[in-house]
Protein backbone atom coordinates (compact mmCIF):
# COMPACT_ATOMS: atom_id res chain seq x y z
CA UNK A 1 0.00 0.00 0.00
CA UNK A 2 1.50 3.45 -0.99
CA UNK A 3 2.20 5.97 1.58
CA UNK A 4 -0.15 8.73 1.18
CA UNK A 5 1.11 11.99 0.66
CA UNK A 6 0.70 15.26 1.40
CA UNK A 7 -1.50 17.55 0.26
CA UNK A 8 -0.55 20.59 -1.07
CA UNK A 9 -2.34 23.90 -0.27
CA UNK A 10 -3.74 26.39 -2.73
CA UNK A 11 -2.59 29.76 -2.60
CA UNK A 12 -4.89 32.40 -4.12
CA UNK A 13 -7.67 29.72 -4.22
CA UNK A 14 -11.56 30.32 -3.57
CA UNK A 15 -12.60 32.36 -0.62
CA UNK A 16 -15.08 30.91 1.38
CA UNK A 17 -19.02 32.51 0.70
CA UNK A 18 -19.14 34.65 3.97
CA UNK A 19 -15.43 35.85 3.52
CA UNK A 20 -16.29 36.80 -0.30
CA UNK A 21 -19.48 38.85 0.77
CA UNK A 22 -17.91 40.84 3.44
CA UNK A 23 -14.74 41.32 1.56
CA UNK A 24 -17.20 42.50 -1.54
CA UNK A 25 -18.88 45.13 0.81
CA UNK A 26 -15.76 46.60 2.38
CA UNK A 27 -13.77 46.86 -1.02
CA UNK A 28 -16.47 48.80 -2.68
CA UNK A 29 -16.29 51.49 0.11
CA UNK A 30 -12.66 51.83 -0.40
CA UNK A 31 -12.86 51.85 -4.27
CA UNK A 32 -14.86 54.65 -3.23
CA UNK A 33 -12.77 55.96 -0.63
CA UNK A 34 -10.25 55.78 -3.36
CA UNK A 35 -11.62 58.11 -5.93
CA UNK A 36 -12.52 60.34 -3.31
CA UNK A 37 -8.83 60.31 -2.09
CA UNK A 38 -7.57 60.67 -6.22
CA UNK A 39 -9.42 63.69 -6.08
CA UNK A 40 -8.40 64.97 -3.10
CA UNK A 41 -5.10 64.20 -3.94
CA UNK A 42 -5.18 66.14 -7.49
CA UNK A 43 -7.12 69.11 -6.11
CA UNK A 44 -4.13 69.56 -3.33
CA UNK A 45 -1.68 69.66 -6.29
CA UNK A 46 -3.24 72.34 -8.55
CA UNK A 47 -4.33 74.45 -5.25
CA UNK A 48 -0.72 74.42 -4.49
CA UNK A 49 0.80 74.92 -7.96
CA UNK A 50 -1.21 77.86 -9.12
CA UNK A 51 -1.74 81.42 -8.05
CA UNK A 52 -4.36 80.44 -5.09
CA UNK A 53 -1.03 78.45 -3.45
CA UNK A 54 -1.00 81.34 -0.95
CA UNK A 55 -4.72 80.95 -0.15
CA UNK A 56 -3.65 76.84 0.60
CA UNK A 57 -0.78 77.69 3.03
CA UNK A 58 -3.14 80.02 4.62
CA UNK A 59 -5.87 77.60 5.12
CA UNK A 60 -3.33 74.78 5.55
CA UNK A 61 -1.19 76.33 8.71
CA UNK A 62 -4.09 78.10 10.09
CA UNK A 63 -4.41 77.00 14.06
CA UNK A 64 -7.65 76.29 16.03
CA UNK A 65 -8.34 74.10 19.08
CA UNK A 66 -7.71 75.26 22.89
CA UNK A 67 -4.31 75.53 23.69
CA UNK A 68 -5.08 75.06 27.47
CA UNK A 69 -5.42 71.65 26.47
CA UNK A 70 -2.32 71.28 24.51
CA UNK A 71 -4.71 70.98 20.91
CA UNK A 72 -3.98 74.68 19.31
CA UNK A 73 -3.20 72.58 15.94
CA UNK A 74 -3.09 73.33 12.51
CA UNK A 75 -5.52 72.51 9.98
CA UNK A 76 -2.71 70.60 8.58
CA UNK A 77 -1.93 68.58 12.14
CA UNK A 78 -5.60 68.01 12.45
CA UNK A 79 -6.19 66.30 9.54
CA UNK A 80 -3.11 64.18 9.96
CA UNK A 81 -3.26 63.35 13.98
CA UNK A 82 -7.75 64.03 14.54
CA UNK A 83 -8.60 62.51 11.27
CA UNK A 84 -6.34 59.85 10.86
CA UNK A 85 -7.40 58.31 13.73
CA UNK A 86 -10.73 57.50 12.60
CA UNK A 87 -8.45 55.75 9.77
CA UNK A 88 -6.54 53.51 11.99
CA UNK A 89 -9.27 52.52 14.36
CA UNK A 90 -11.01 51.29 10.91
CA UNK A 91 -8.00 49.31 10.53
CA UNK A 92 -7.46 48.46 14.03
CA UNK A 93 -10.86 46.90 13.29
CA UNK A 94 -9.77 45.62 10.37
CA UNK A 95 -6.97 43.59 11.70
CA UNK A 96 -8.85 42.19 14.58
CA UNK A 97 -11.58 40.55 12.25
CA UNK A 98 -8.49 39.47 10.17
CA UNK A 99 -6.86 37.82 13.22
CA UNK A 100 -10.15 36.09 14.35
CA UNK A 101 -11.73 35.42 11.21
CA UNK A 102 -9.79 36.61 8.13
CA UNK A 103 -7.13 35.39 6.67
CA UNK A 104 -4.97 35.74 9.68
CA UNK A 105 -7.04 33.24 11.76
CA UNK A 106 -5.23 30.12 10.71
CA UNK A 107 -1.14 30.14 11.48
CA UNK A 108 -1.05 28.06 8.23
CA UNK A 109 -2.84 30.37 5.76
CA UNK A 110 -1.32 33.42 7.42
CA UNK A 111 1.94 32.63 6.43
CA UNK A 112 1.77 33.69 2.88
CA UNK A 113 0.18 37.12 3.19
CA UNK A 114 2.32 37.74 6.42
CA UNK A 115 5.67 36.78 4.31
CA UNK A 116 4.63 38.79 1.78
CA UNK A 117 4.16 41.85 3.80
CA UNK A 118 7.13 41.71 5.76
CA UNK A 119 9.31 41.16 2.66
CA UNK A 120 7.51 43.87 1.35
CA UNK A 121 8.17 46.18 3.95
CA UNK A 122 11.85 45.25 4.42
CA UNK A 123 13.37 45.34 0.88
CA UNK A 124 11.48 48.87 0.33
CA UNK A 125 13.55 50.00 3.97
CA UNK A 126 16.32 47.92 2.53
CA UNK A 127 16.63 49.85 -0.94
CA UNK A 128 16.33 53.05 0.61
CA UNK A 129 18.86 52.56 3.16
CA UNK A 130 21.09 51.22 0.05
CA UNK A 131 20.78 54.48 -1.84
CA UNK A 132 20.54 57.21 0.92
CA UNK A 133 23.67 55.78 2.45
CA UNK A 134 25.70 55.74 -0.57
CA UNK A 135 24.46 58.93 -1.68
CA UNK A 136 25.31 60.34 1.50
CA UNK A 137 21.35 61.32 2.45
CA UNK A 138 19.92 61.07 5.85
CA UNK A 139 18.76 57.29 7.07
CA UNK A 140 15.47 59.26 8.57
CA UNK A 141 13.48 57.97 6.10
CA UNK A 142 13.76 54.86 5.70
CA UNK A 143 9.94 53.80 6.92
CA UNK A 144 8.54 56.18 4.10
CA UNK A 145 8.31 53.68 1.34
CA UNK A 146 7.15 50.14 3.37
CA UNK A 147 3.61 50.97 2.94
CA UNK A 148 0.75 50.13 1.11
CA UNK A 149 -2.61 52.48 0.52
CA UNK A 150 -5.55 50.01 -0.05
CA UNK A 151 -7.84 52.88 -1.12
CA UNK A 152 -5.40 54.49 -3.85
CA UNK A 153 -4.69 50.48 -4.99
CA UNK A 154 -8.64 50.16 -5.21
CA UNK A 155 -8.93 53.32 -7.36
CA UNK A 156 -6.37 52.76 -9.48
CA UNK A 157 -8.39 49.78 -10.56
CA UNK A 158 -11.74 51.45 -10.31
CA UNK A 159 -10.29 53.80 -12.84
CA UNK A 160 -8.34 51.27 -15.83
CA UNK A 161 -11.58 49.07 -15.47
CA UNK A 162 -10.45 45.41 -14.11
CA UNK A 163 -12.63 43.46 -12.05
CA UNK A 164 -9.69 41.39 -9.84
CA UNK A 165 -10.54 38.04 -9.04
CA UNK A 166 -11.55 37.76 -5.38
CA UNK A 167 -8.49 35.90 -4.22
CA UNK A 168 -6.59 38.47 -5.76
CA UNK A 169 -9.01 41.76 -4.31
CA UNK A 170 -8.14 39.79 -0.96
CA UNK A 171 -4.50 39.33 -0.72
CA UNK A 172 -3.96 42.89 -1.34
CA UNK A 173 -6.28 43.40 1.04
CA UNK A 174 -4.87 41.32 3.70
CA UNK A 175 -1.25 42.43 2.77
CA UNK A 176 -2.31 46.28 3.73
CA UNK A 177 -3.90 45.38 6.74
CA UNK A 178 -0.09 43.70 7.80
CA UNK A 179 1.48 46.63 6.42
CA UNK A 180 -0.87 48.78 8.67
CA UNK A 181 0.05 46.82 11.89
CA UNK A 182 3.99 47.48 11.10
CA UNK A 183 3.25 50.90 10.35
CA UNK A 184 1.42 51.35 13.56
CA UNK A 185 4.75 50.13 15.33
CA UNK A 186 6.70 51.95 13.26
CA UNK A 187 5.16 54.84 14.27
CA UNK A 188 4.86 53.99 17.84
CA UNK A 189 8.57 52.69 18.71
CA UNK A 190 10.40 55.01 16.23
CA UNK A 191 8.43 58.25 16.00
CA UNK A 192 7.71 59.02 20.00
CA UNK A 193 10.50 61.10 21.07
CA UNK A 194 9.81 62.51 24.24
CA UNK A 195 6.91 60.71 27.02
CA UNK A 196 4.25 62.61 29.25
CA UNK A 197 3.95 59.92 31.29
CA UNK A 198 1.21 60.97 33.43
CA UNK A 199 -0.73 62.01 30.06
CA UNK A 200 0.08 58.42 28.61
CA UNK A 201 -1.26 57.10 32.64
CA UNK A 202 -4.48 58.72 31.96
CA UNK A 203 -4.92 57.31 28.10
CA UNK A 204 -4.18 53.81 29.44
CA UNK A 205 -6.86 54.30 31.96
CA UNK A 206 -9.04 55.73 29.36
CA UNK A 207 -8.16 52.56 27.35
CA UNK A 208 -9.10 50.15 29.77
CA UNK A 209 -12.52 52.01 30.68
CA UNK A 210 -13.37 51.69 26.74
CA UNK A 211 -12.16 48.11 27.37
CA UNK A 212 -14.33 47.33 30.31
CA UNK A 213 -17.15 49.26 29.22
CA UNK A 214 -17.20 46.80 25.71
CA UNK A 215 -17.02 43.47 28.08
CA UNK A 216 -20.00 44.88 30.03
CA UNK A 217 -22.19 45.15 27.01
CA UNK A 218 -22.73 49.20 27.65
CA UNK A 219 -24.14 50.19 24.47
CA UNK A 220 -24.68 53.82 23.07
CA UNK A 221 -22.74 56.19 20.50
CA UNK A 222 -22.72 58.90 23.31
CA UNK A 223 -20.73 56.70 25.30
CA UNK A 224 -18.37 55.69 23.68
CA UNK A 225 -17.30 58.91 21.31
CA UNK A 226 -16.44 61.41 24.17
CA UNK A 227 -14.60 58.80 25.96
CA UNK A 228 -13.04 58.09 22.31
CA UNK A 229 -11.89 61.88 22.10
CA UNK A 230 -10.60 62.10 25.43
CA UNK A 231 -8.12 58.86 24.60
CA UNK A 232 -7.13 60.61 21.63
CA UNK A 233 -6.46 64.05 23.67
CA UNK A 234 -4.82 62.28 26.27
CA UNK A 235 -2.96 60.09 23.72
CA UNK A 236 -2.05 63.21 21.73
CA UNK A 237 -0.29 65.37 24.98
CA UNK A 238 1.56 61.87 26.17
CA UNK A 239 4.34 62.01 23.42
CA UNK A 240 2.35 58.89 21.35
CA UNK A 241 1.08 59.67 18.17
CA UNK A 242 -2.33 60.04 18.48
CA UNK A 243 -3.65 57.79 16.16
CA UNK A 244 -2.33 54.78 18.28
CA UNK A 245 -5.29 55.66 20.33
CA UNK A 246 -8.01 55.19 17.21
CA UNK A 247 -5.91 51.73 16.79
CA UNK A 248 -6.08 50.32 20.20
CA UNK A 249 -9.69 50.94 20.46
CA UNK A 250 -10.55 49.42 17.34
CA UNK A 251 -8.37 46.08 18.36
CA UNK A 252 -11.00 45.86 21.49
CA UNK A 253 -13.87 45.50 19.29
CA UNK A 254 -15.60 41.75 19.18
CA UNK A 255 -15.36 40.33 15.86
CA UNK A 256 -16.61 37.21 15.99
CA UNK A 257 -20.24 36.58 15.94
CA UNK A 258 -22.63 34.95 18.34
CA UNK A 259 -25.79 32.41 17.13
CA UNK A 260 -28.24 35.49 17.63
CA UNK A 261 -25.99 37.85 15.43
CA UNK A 262 -26.10 38.65 11.76
CA UNK A 263 -22.74 40.60 12.35
CA UNK A 264 -20.34 41.30 15.13
CA UNK A 265 -20.20 44.71 17.07
CA UNK A 266 -16.73 44.62 15.39
CA UNK A 267 -18.13 44.49 11.92
CA UNK A 268 -21.25 46.57 12.67
CA UNK A 269 -19.18 49.57 13.78
CA UNK A 270 -16.57 48.98 10.96
CA UNK A 271 -19.45 49.24 8.26
CA UNK A 272 -20.73 52.66 10.17
CA UNK A 273 -17.37 54.16 10.57
CA UNK A 274 -15.47 53.24 7.13
CA UNK A 275 -17.32 55.97 4.82
CA UNK A 276 -16.63 58.67 7.53
CA UNK A 277 -12.77 57.19 7.07
CA UNK A 278 -12.63 56.21 3.04
CA UNK A 279 -15.03 59.34 1.77
CA UNK A 280 -13.54 62.06 4.51
CA UNK A 281 -11.10 61.83 6.96
CA UNK A 282 -8.36 60.20 4.31
CA UNK A 283 -9.55 62.66 1.54
CA UNK A 284 -9.06 65.48 3.88
CA UNK A 285 -5.81 64.38 5.30
CA UNK A 286 -4.61 63.53 1.37
CA UNK A 287 -5.83 67.97 0.73
CA UNK A 288 -3.73 68.87 2.93
CA UNK A 289 -0.88 66.82 3.09
CA UNK A 290 -0.36 66.26 -0.90
CA UNK A 291 -0.17 70.01 -1.42
CA UNK A 292 3.54 70.29 -2.65
CA UNK A 293 5.04 72.99 -5.09
CA UNK A 294 5.85 70.60 -8.43
CA UNK A 295 7.52 72.39 -11.12
CA UNK A 296 9.91 70.83 -13.73
CA UNK A 297 12.86 71.50 -11.94
CA UNK A 298 11.73 70.01 -8.42
CA UNK A 299 10.38 66.42 -10.66
CA UNK A 300 14.10 66.36 -11.85
CA UNK A 301 15.60 66.62 -7.89
CA UNK A 302 13.63 64.05 -7.24
CA UNK A 303 16.05 61.54 -8.60
CA UNK A 304 19.18 63.79 -8.09
CA UNK A 305 19.16 63.62 -4.17
CA UNK A 306 19.42 59.93 -1.90
CA UNK A 307 16.72 60.72 0.38
CA UNK A 308 13.69 60.77 -2.60
CA UNK A 309 15.63 58.53 -4.65
CA UNK A 310 15.59 56.08 -2.31
CA UNK A 311 11.86 56.44 -1.87
CA UNK A 312 10.64 56.45 -5.21
CA UNK A 313 12.82 52.53 -5.75
CA UNK A 314 11.76 51.82 -2.63
CA UNK A 315 7.72 51.87 -3.61
CA UNK A 316 8.27 50.94 -7.23
CA UNK A 317 11.08 48.42 -7.02
CA UNK A 318 11.22 47.46 -3.36
CA UNK A 319 8.03 46.91 -3.02
CA UNK A 320 7.52 44.71 -6.05
CA UNK A 321 10.55 42.27 -5.58
CA UNK A 322 9.39 42.54 -1.81
CA UNK A 323 6.22 40.90 -2.15
CA UNK A 324 7.10 39.02 -5.23
CA UNK A 325 9.89 37.41 -3.89
CA UNK A 326 8.59 36.71 -0.06
CA UNK A 327 5.26 35.46 -1.89
CA UNK A 328 6.82 33.16 -3.57
CA UNK A 329 9.93 31.73 -1.55
CA UNK A 330 7.09 31.01 0.93
CA UNK A 331 4.82 29.00 -1.36
CA UNK A 332 8.19 27.22 -2.49
CA UNK A 333 9.34 26.02 0.83
CA UNK A 334 5.60 25.38 2.22
CA UNK A 335 4.88 23.68 -1.15
CA UNK A 336 2.06 25.81 -1.64
CA UNK A 337 0.17 25.33 -4.96
CA UNK A 338 -0.67 28.63 -7.27
CA UNK A 339 -4.40 28.61 -7.92
CA UNK A 340 -4.52 26.72 -11.19
CA UNK A 341 -6.34 29.56 -13.13
CA UNK A 342 -4.20 32.22 -12.00
CA UNK A 343 0.20 32.42 -13.14
CA UNK A 344 2.84 34.36 -11.18
CA UNK A 345 2.78 37.18 -13.39
CA UNK A 346 -0.68 37.80 -11.35
CA UNK A 347 1.51 37.58 -8.27
CA UNK A 348 3.53 39.91 -9.81
CA UNK A 349 1.42 42.42 -10.89
CA UNK A 350 -0.71 42.95 -7.56
CA UNK A 351 3.06 43.34 -5.97
CA UNK A 352 3.23 46.05 -8.30
CA UNK A 353 0.09 47.64 -7.37
CA UNK A 354 0.93 47.44 -3.65
CA UNK A 355 3.87 49.72 -3.92
CA UNK A 356 1.16 52.76 -3.91
CA UNK A 357 2.02 53.77 -0.65
CA UNK A 358 0.02 57.25 0.06
CA UNK A 359 -1.45 58.03 3.24
CA UNK A 360 0.42 56.53 5.61
CA UNK A 361 3.71 56.70 3.26
CA UNK A 362 3.16 60.78 3.49
CA UNK A 363 2.22 60.19 7.30
CA UNK A 364 5.38 59.09 7.90
CA UNK A 365 6.90 61.26 5.83
CA UNK A 366 5.92 64.26 8.21
CA UNK A 367 6.73 62.45 11.68
CA UNK A 368 10.29 61.42 9.88
CA UNK A 369 11.37 64.78 8.85
CA UNK A 370 8.94 66.93 10.58
CA UNK A 371 12.59 69.54 11.65
CA UNK A 372 13.15 70.20 7.83
CA UNK A 373 10.26 71.45 6.17
CA UNK A 374 11.69 71.29 2.55
CA UNK A 375 13.32 67.80 2.94
CA UNK A 376 9.76 66.98 4.16
CA UNK A 377 7.61 68.64 1.50
CA UNK A 378 10.53 66.80 -1.66
CA UNK A 379 9.57 63.47 0.57
CA UNK A 380 6.27 64.00 -0.22
CA UNK A 381 6.65 65.03 -3.71
CA UNK A 382 8.58 61.50 -4.32
CA UNK A 383 5.62 59.54 -2.93
CA UNK A 384 3.27 61.06 -5.02
CA UNK A 385 5.58 60.61 -8.23
CA UNK A 386 6.58 56.89 -6.90
CA UNK A 387 3.04 55.90 -5.98
CA UNK A 388 2.09 57.01 -9.74
CA UNK A 389 4.41 55.44 -11.19
CA UNK A 390 3.70 52.08 -9.44
CA UNK A 391 0.19 52.77 -10.23
CA UNK A 392 1.15 53.17 -14.29
CA UNK A 393 3.45 50.02 -14.28
CA UNK A 394 1.10 47.81 -12.49
CA UNK A 395 -1.80 49.03 -15.06
CA UNK A 396 0.10 47.79 -17.54
CA UNK A 397 0.55 44.32 -16.15
CA UNK A 398 -3.22 43.88 -15.14
CA UNK A 399 -4.14 44.76 -18.43
CA UNK A 400 -2.52 42.50 -20.41
CA UNK A 401 -4.39 39.62 -18.38
CA UNK A 402 -7.49 41.76 -18.45
CA UNK A 403 -9.70 39.58 -20.38
CA UNK A 404 -8.81 36.50 -18.14
CA UNK A 405 -9.86 38.43 -14.97
CA UNK A 406 -13.45 39.18 -16.19
CA UNK A 407 -14.10 35.99 -17.08
CA UNK A 408 -12.91 34.70 -13.78
CA UNK A 409 -14.93 37.54 -12.51
CA UNK A 410 -18.15 36.95 -14.26
CA UNK A 411 -17.68 33.29 -13.47
CA UNK A 412 -17.35 33.88 -9.76
CA UNK A 413 -20.64 36.59 -10.04
CA UNK A 414 -22.98 34.48 -11.92
CA UNK A 415 -26.10 33.12 -10.28
CA UNK A 416 -28.53 31.39 -13.07
CA UNK A 417 -30.77 30.29 -10.34
CA UNK A 418 -30.87 34.05 -9.05
CA UNK A 419 -30.93 33.06 -5.49
CA UNK A 420 -28.27 35.54 -4.20
CA UNK A 421 -25.66 32.74 -4.16
CA UNK A 422 -23.46 32.96 -6.89
CA UNK A 423 -23.39 29.28 -8.82
CA UNK A 424 -19.96 28.51 -7.95
CA UNK A 425 -20.92 27.95 -4.76
CA UNK A 426 -23.52 25.72 -5.25
CA UNK A 427 -22.02 22.92 -7.37
CA UNK A 428 -21.96 20.29 -5.16
CA UNK A 429 -25.36 21.10 -3.51
CA UNK A 430 -27.78 18.58 -4.75
CA UNK A 431 -30.58 20.94 -4.26
CA UNK A 432 -28.98 23.41 -6.51
CA UNK A 433 -28.76 21.40 -9.25
CA UNK A 434 -32.17 20.12 -8.65
CA UNK A 435 -33.36 24.12 -9.63
CA UNK A 436 -31.32 24.31 -12.34
CA UNK A 437 -32.60 21.55 -14.00
CA UNK A 438 -36.53 22.63 -13.32
CA UNK A 439 -35.19 26.35 -14.57
CA UNK A 440 -33.56 24.37 -17.63
CA UNK A 441 -36.94 22.43 -18.26
CA UNK A 442 -38.90 25.86 -18.02
CA UNK A 443 -37.17 27.72 -20.42
CA UNK A 444 -37.22 24.70 -23.09
CA UNK A 445 -41.16 24.84 -22.66
CA UNK A 446 -41.03 27.93 -22.97
CA UNK A 447 -38.88 27.95 -26.24
CA UNK A 448 -41.62 24.75 -27.38
CA UNK A 449 -44.57 27.08 -26.96
CA UNK A 450 -43.09 29.73 -28.73
CA UNK A 451 -42.43 27.93 -31.24
CA UNK A 452 -45.85 26.30 -32.19
CA UNK A 453 -47.13 29.62 -31.93
CA UNK A 454 -44.71 31.08 -34.51
CA UNK A 455 -45.87 27.52 -36.47
CA UNK A 456 -49.79 27.68 -35.77
CA UNK A 457 -49.61 31.82 -37.24
CA UNK A 458 -46.87 30.71 -40.36
CA UNK A 459 -49.46 28.04 -41.45
CA UNK A 460 -52.85 30.58 -40.99
CA UNK A 461 -50.09 32.70 -43.15
CA UNK A 462 -50.00 30.54 -45.61
CA UNK A 463 -53.58 28.28 -45.89
CA UNK A 464 -55.82 29.17 -48.13
CA UNK A 465 -57.63 32.56 -48.28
Amino acid sequence: MAAPQNRRSVFLGRLPLPERNYLADALRTETVGGVLLLVAAVAAAIWANTPLRESYRTVRDFHLGPASLGLDLSVQHWAADGLLAVFFFVAGIELKRELVAGELREPKAALLPVAAAVCGMATPALVYFTVASTGGGSLSGWAVPTATDIAFALAVLAVIGTSLPSALRAFLLTLAVVDDLFAILIIAVFFTSKLDFAALGFAVLGLAVFWLLLRKGVRGWYVYVPLAVVNWALMYNSGVHATIAGVAMGLMLRCTRHEDEKYSPGEHIEHLVRPLSAGLAVPLFALFSAGVAISGGALSDVFRRPETLGVVLGLVVGKAVGVFGGTWLTARFTRAELNPDLKWPDVLAVATLAGIGFTVSLLIGELAFADDPVLADEIKAAVLLGSLMAAVLASILLKLRDNKYKKLWAEEERDDDLDGIPDIYEQDNPAYHLRMAAIHEAKAAEHRRLAEVAAGRTTRDDGPA
